[in-house]
Order: structure tokens, then C-alpha cells, then sequence
């Protein structure tokens, strides 16, 4: 299919897209993924998840869970276009490649199940890209499921993404009858025949020629609200012309102010052609994004998609593949050669690249060079790690790496036999220089080795790579999960003077803070930590506020109750004393230090544990059992829905009362039951299970 209203590229950069496929579990994001590259001749057999034969979830991981696990990169062309494309995982507990695919993705295209429409996951990932800037088509996939509902889905993407749907295509057919789609842009009609891998194209049926002349007027007064030109045309003549139409969609996609809505069934490959389309036509070229934006010596530079034009990279995956060690990087600006020197300009060295690699998942081919806009593996670069910015040594720039989050459960690990203790600690390594949401620490207490990540299967994941890639048994002990502190109610007036005079220069310092707790608006603001001062009369220099609020913040890695973090405090200085000659940064360093933890051991204080938001799908006669299991594990149920024999149900539950649930639901349930689970923030401890946490 072409699109003749589309100008012919000349720009060499205008044909290439860099876009990620993103979704909720079970979506069809590997299968859409399949379908693209089998129909744009990149594969030539089309694989299926349920075979294990698929090309981007080839991690024998992933193959066995049925579910993507690591973001994997394919190219493939496309009506004269080169398209970069990234399969990212749907699965919360991988939110974190995700969040690294989208720092270097240009668009991307977000699948829906027809039948669930908007699930937890999606909008997680919706979130993501806003917060990213990405403009992205939707695709609502599984249009021959039983109860699927175009209409419902797009409702779904109104209410919960809060954004425009702007619906161009029009199903033909229901459920197992969906046939094909009327292209609204066109009037078109597009049906595939069983058997085939091609459409044909056609007249709109009579039998929906009036809805899909409704749905035409409706698309046009959508985009005429969120387009000047449009609505000038269809002010003048009561309508709005093809071509038009077809630019304001694609300006009106790139400023994000709506979303293209697609419709059709990966698994039968039906809708693809008309979605990679859409991708050309509406998502942007590397030149159509602003340039990107780094720093010199602290000051502000950007850098233009422009291959003549000095080398800025980011490296944002690093594998280990047998072959050796693959840093996986979008090239922003300039040439990369075979054989280049480049500067890691963090690390402040130097790397040689040996080979340069077009990747196409586990598969790889060998390229001489890759320009800006490019994204490609690179051989030979031997410590830079995700986050790094490779640049030319004579124009050095530093890019702002990928987001990470914190952790949030734990397992101690340990070498079940004593000689592969070494080898472990160089597995860990290499795991978390992989995968920057994994850190590997020792707990100094016990002095056992500890692996954190973002969810239980995460480390389940991380655990089982560590058996299968290295040969070692791991024994691993119960998850724990990062409690915080916080306090209550306050104190104020805390005066704390800090005086030593051991001989030669002394220490003074002055100080007297108040501590309470911060608002829910603050606390999102500042990341659980807001420090002010209102002392007058500079009684106290600001160089010694600095040196006070750097005190204040060492002391909260460690809180009163069980030396957990604290978070959700607000620090107030408001008055303070200085010594001509001994008061020193060190000395109101420390002052600061130890007065907030005397103050915090004067507040009253709360233990605070991390929730998280559970969707659990369950068939209707298990509904009982599954409410009474997640009110024993102290959820609280927040909603119910019916959905077609099967009831879908919310509720905030601690995470550490969630191990071992995805087998409780599944002996519960036959088998049949679901759940999601979404980081949700922290809550308080109930005192009587405080009781059972913190230290006696």
C-alpha cells in the first residue's frame, strides 16, 4: 500500500524511524513485531510466541515464560524507509528497559487488547513516553477475539490516557467474522482472505458506507479542534480534504496532542501493512525531533541529527553475548566508523571501536559505519556502561543517561558450593552492569550477599541467568523489601551545638532546626527530602547552610527505628551561631548530622513499607476466594468489574505480602487467574506488624 499524499524523501535521515512497541502482557507486542518482519521481508517464516519461535524473544527465558523478559532491537525496510525497532517487555517488573528503550526511540507504537482495552501495565508505559516526549500511533490489536470492541477500546484510551483517539480505520466484521478495515483517510475498503498474506483493496461495503461516512465527519471535526489548518479548511467548505487531513495527523501525532488509532489481528496478519504505513507516514524521522540536548562544562549544548556534524552517542543496553561484550547505542549526531577512537566523556577515556553490528535480535551483521540516527552494537568499547555518552575526543559531550529506579525487593544469594563464590560475585557484576535496575550489595550485618531489583520475578529472572549462562547453583533466600521511615509528628527548636578542641584548630557549630513532616505534593516534588532556611541576619553563611543541609541529608540513611532510610521530611535552619575561627563546613557538616538524629529520635516516627496496586482477573466463581486471600495479605480492594465470565479486580496490597502469590492465585484459580502488579508508592505499617520488623 502507498500513500501518494506522502512528498518524496531526500533527506536520507527522513527515511529512517526509530520507534518501540509498547503494551501490557499479552497484547501482541512480540507478534506484531513478527508480523513486521515478515512482511517486510526481514524474516521468512512467521514465528509465534506459543512455538518458541520467535526472533526477538529468543532469551531461552523467554521462550519458556512465554513473555518478553529484555528489550531486543530489529531493523527492517519498509516503502523505501528503514525502521529501527525495539520490543520492549510488557511485565512491570521490567518497566526499566523500557524506560531505557524510550530515551532513544523517536515514536513508538502502543498495542491494545480489543478486549481488555487499557490494562494497568499500558498506561504505566503510556506514562513513560509522556514523560519521554514520544509521540506514538496506537494499534488495537485481537480485533477476532471473542468480545472484542473497537469502540470500547478507544473509550478505554480516552478515559484512562487522557488523551484524543483519533480513529481512522473502520473494522469490517466482528470477532471471528473481522475480516478487514475502511481506511477513513481513503474511504477504502482493505479485507484479507484467509490464506493469504496480502489484502485487497476495494470499495467501502454498502452495508457500512453511512457509518463510515459518520466516522469520517467525526474524525474530521476531532482534528479540525486540534489543528489550525484544518479547522480554517473545514470552517470554508464543511469539510476537510485528504491531503490535509493526512498532514494535520502527522503534526497533530508529533506535538502529541492526539493519537492515531489502527486497528486489526497480528496473529492472523491482518492490519500490519496499513500500521507500518501509519509508521512512515505519521511517526518522525530523526530530523523531525528536536536536537539533542547535553552538557559542556556544566554549560547547555545541543547537537543536530546531522552526520557531518561532531559524534554524540548514548549507550543505553549492554550485553554480554558469547561472542563478547555488546554496547548497544543511538547515535544522535555525526559519523561512528570501524576502528574510531571515541571518548566516554562521563569516564573521562577513551574506547576503540573494533566492529560495528546491524542488529536483528540474537542475530547480527557486520556494517562500516553508523550515522546520526542510527541505533546499532558496537564491538570493542570495554567499560562503558548504560548511561554513558561516546562522543569525538575533540568535541566532548556529556548526554543525560536513562532513569533508573530504585529497587525495591531483595534476596540474599549465595554459591551453594565454596569454590564458585568468586564466580558468582563476578556473575552479579556483570548482571547489574547489564541491567542498571539490579544492585548487588552486602547486608552489614549478616554479611550476606544481596541482590535488589523491581519485583519478584525480576529476580527470579536475574537468578535463573545466573544457572543457565555461568554453570553456578545458587541458593537464595527469602525476598526482603526497602522500608522507609518517616515522621509524624515533628519536633521544633532542636538546638544542637557541636564543639570539639582536640588541639590545633577546633570545630564550632550552632545549630537549630525544625523537622516535620512533608506534604504529599512536596514530597512528590522533591523526591522525599525539602531542606530551607529562615535564619536572618547571617548568623549563619550560606556557605554553612550548604554544609548543614548536606549533614541532614547523611542522616537519613539511617532512621531511629531500624535504621531503614528516611524519606518524607522537611529540615527547617532557623537560627544558628558561628566561632570566628573554629566554625568550618566540616563542622556544621557534622552539626547538621547530628542534630537531625536527635531529632528524629525525639520525633515520632513511623516504619513505611512499599505497595503496590494488584489487577487480578479471575473467573467468576473464584471471585470469594481470591478477595478473602488478598484481605489476608492485607490488601485493600479498590474495584470490581465483570468482563465476560471473568471479574477483574483492584487492590493495594504491601509487597511483601506479595511472594509467592502467582502461585496461590494459580492453585486457586485451576490455572485460570492473572494478576499485574504496579508500584504504588509507600504506607504506613500496621504497629502490630511493625512489631514483628523492627529490632527489639
Amino acid at each position: 500500500m502507498r500513500n501518494n499524499l506522502r512528498p518524496q524523501a531526500v533527506d536520507p535521515l527522513t527515511t529512517v524511524r526509530n520507534l518501540g512497541i509498547l503494551a501490557h502482557v499479552d497484547a501482541g507486542k512480540t507478534t506484531v513485531t513478527e508480523r513486521i518482519l515478515y512482511l517486510t521481508g526481514a524474516t521468512h517464516k512467521r514465528g509465534e510466541v506459543h512455538e518458541g519461535t520467535t526472533v526477538t524473544d529468543f532469551d531461552p527465558q523467554e521462550r519458556d515464560r512465554g513473555i518478553t523478559i529484555f528489550a531486543a532491537a530489529v531493523s527492517c525496510d519498509w516503502d523505501g524507509h528503514r525502521i529501527n525497532l525495539i520490543d520492549t517487555p510488557g511485565h512491570v517488573d521490567f518497566s526499566d528497559e523500557v524506560e531505557r528503550s524510550l530515551r532513544v526511540l523517536d515514536g513508538a507504537v502502543a498495542v491494545f487488547d480489543a478486549v481488555a482495552g487499557v490494562e494497568p501495565q499500558s498506561e504505566s508505559v503510556w506514562r513513560q513516553a509522556d514523560r519521554h516526549g514520544v509521540p506514538r500511533i496506537a494499534f488495537v490489536n485481537k480485533m477476532d477475539r471473542a468480545g472484542a470492541d473497537l469502540d470500547a477500546a478507544v473509550a478505554s484510551i480516552r478515559a484512562r490516557l487522557h488523551t484524543v483517539p483519533l480513529v481512522v480505520q473502520l473494522p469490517i466484521g466482528r470477532e471471528d467474522g473481522f475480516t478487514g478495515v475502511v481506511d477513513l483517510l481513503r474511504m477504502r475498503a482493505l479485507v484479507w482472505h484467509t490464506g493469504r498474506d496480502t489484502f485487497e483493496e476495494g470499495p467501502v461495503p454498502d452495508a457500512l458506507a453511512d457509518e463510515a461516512r459518520r466516522r469520517r465527519r467525526l474524525l474530521e471535526e476531532a482534528v479540525a479542534e486540534l489543528h489550525p489548518a484544518a479547522l480554517e479548511e473545514f470552517c470554508e467548505r464543511s469539510r476537510i480534504s485528504d491531503g490535509t487531513l493526512a498532514g494535520a495527523l502527522r503534526e497533530v501525532t508529533h506535538d502529541g496532542d492526539g493519537v492515531v488509532v489502527l486497528c486489526g489481528s497480528a496473529y492472523r496478519n491482518r492490519g500490519i501493512e496499513p500500521l507500518l504505513q501509519a509508521v512512515v507516514d505519521l511517526l518522525p524521522a530523526p530530523v523531525d525531533v528536536p536536537a539533542v540536548r547535553g552538557t559542556l562544562d556544566g554549560a547547555p549544548r545541543e547537537r543536530p541529527a546531522d552526520p557531518a556534524a561532531p559524534l554524540a552517542a548514548l549507550v543505553f543496553k549492554v550485553h554480554s553475548a558469547p561472542t563478547g561484550r555488546l554496547t548497544f547505542v543511538r547515535v544522535y549526531s555525526g559519523t561512528l566508523r570501524k576502528g574510531d577512537t571515541v571518548r566516554d566523556a562521563g569516564a573521562c577515556r577513551t574506547e576503540r571501536v573494533g566492529r560495528i553490528l546491524r542488529v536483528q535480535a540474537d542475530r547480527h551483521a557486520d556494517v562500516d559505519r553508523a550515522v546520526a540516527g542510527d541505533i546499532v552494537a558496537l564491538v570493542g568499547v570495554k567499560s562503558s556502561r548504560t548511561g554513558a555518552t561516546l562522543c569525538a575526543p575533540e568535541a566532548p559531550l556529556v548526554l543525560e543517561p536513562p532513569a533508573v529506579a530504585a529497587p525495591v525487593v531483595s534476596v540474599a544469594v549465595e554459591a551453594r558450593r565454596g569454590p564458585d563464590a568468586g564466580r558468582l560475585a563476578s556473575a552479579l557484576a556483570r548482571l547489574a552492569e547489564e541491567d542498571p535496575s539490579l544492585a548487588v550489595g552486602t547486608d552489614p550485618e549478616t554479611g550476606q550477599t544481596v541482590l535488589s531489583g523491581m519485583g519478584e520475578l525480576h529476580l527470579e529472572v536475574a537468578v535463573e541467568k545466573i544457572r543457565r549462562a555461568h554453570g553456578i547453583e545458587v541458593g537464595v533466600g527469602r525476598p526482603r523489601v526497602a522500608y522507609r521511615e518517616t515522621v509524624v509528628r515533628g519536633v521544633t527548636g532542636l538546638l544542637y551545638r557541636h564543639v570539639k578542641q582536640d588541639g590545633g584548630a577546633g570545630q564550632f557549630a550552632h545549630v537549630v532546626i525544625d523537622v516535620e513532616a512533608l506534604e504529599a505534593s512536596d514530597d512528590a516534588r522533591t523526591g522525599g527530602f525539602a531542606f530551607t532556611s529562615a535564619v536572618t541576619g547571617g548568623r549563619v553563611p550560606q556557605e554553612y547552610v550548604r554544609a548543614v543541609e548536606a549533614g541532614c541529608r547523611d542522616a537519613l540513611a539511617e532512621g531511629p527505628l531500624g535504621g531503614h532510610p528516611v524519606a518524607g521530611l522537611r529540615v527547617t535552619l532557623t537560627d544558628g551561631a558561628t566561632h570566628p575561627k573554629d566554625s568550618s563546613d566540616m563542622a556544621f557538616r557534622a552539626a547538621g548530622r547530628f542534630a537531625l538524629r536527635e531529632a528524629l529520635r525525639a520525633a515520632e516516627m513511623v516504619l513505611l513499607e512499599p505497595v503496590a496496586e494488584v489487577t487480578v482477573t479471575v473467573p467468576d466463581e473464584a471471585v470469594g476466594g481470591v478477595l478473602g486471600d488478598l484481605s489476608a495479605r492485607r490488601g485493600r480492594v479498590s474495584g470490581s468489574t465483570a468482563r465476560a465470565g471473568s471479574a477483574v479486580v483492584t487492590a493495594t496490597v504491601p509487597l511483601a505480602e506479595l511472594f509467592g502469590y502467582a502461585s496461590r492465585l494459580r492453585s486457586r484459580t485451576q490455572g485460570r487467574g492473572t494478576f499485574t502488579t504496579r508500584a504504588a508508592g509507600y504506607a504506613p505499617v500496621p504497629s502490630a506488624v511493625a512489631e514483628g520488623i523492627l529490632p527489639r
